[in-house]
């Protein structure tokens, strides 16, 4: 299940408090894997589980 389209408007990173952009797995269509910081300082990835996402920073995974 794909999230709601205006909720990535209001969501924020929990950390920096930056706007969030949705990942997709690699050639995958649909429900995003993680919403991803777009703080340049930040950049946490958060996952999206069950087309829930988990605003926790102790969750949230550093890209690489």
């Amino acid at each position: 299940m794909p999230l709601e389209a205006g909720l990535l408007d209001i969501l924020a990173c929990p950390a920096c408090h930056a706007p969030l952009r949705a990942q997709t797995a690699a050639g995958a269509e649909g429900e995003p894997e993680e919403l991803r910081c777009t703080g340049e300082s930040c950049g946490l990835a958060y996952p999206v589980r069950d087309g829930i996402p988990v605003l926790l920073v102790d969750e949230a995974r550093r890209p690489a």
